[in-house]
């Protein structure tokens, strides 16, 4: 179950990233670990190519030192999801952390 939670919050975290810069995955399993997620490229690959089937991301390749590197960035799609998912966190922190901040 904890899975299902966390790989949701993966995604919003991809989302943020992508609308910041242009990210690929190895830089992203980076990023993600250090905020203490463990996530395999055997997930993390599949959840970018369902954000980008579903126009959350966009994809393009370029070559890298020999190597083609996929490059993801936020559609306008994504970015609206993004904001909506923000205002929806910003709620639910504020309801399940009252009891901390009194």
């Amino acid at each position: 179950m904890l899975r299902e939670f966390f790989l949701g919050f993966i995604k919003i975290h991809i989302l943020y990233h992508a609308a910041k810069e242009e990210v690929y995955g190895v830089q992203l399993i980076d990023e993600i670990k250090r905020h203490g997620y463990n996530i395999s490229p055997g997930t993390l690959y599949p959840t970018l190519h369902r954000l980008t089937q579903r126009e959350y991301l966009k994809v393009i390749s370029k070559n890298v030192n020999g190597k083609i590197r996929k490059y993801y960035s936020i559609t306008p799609k994504g970015k609206l999801a993004l904001e909506e998912a923000k205002k929806k966190i910003k709620e639910l922190i504020k309801e399940v952390l009252e009891d901390i901040a009194q």
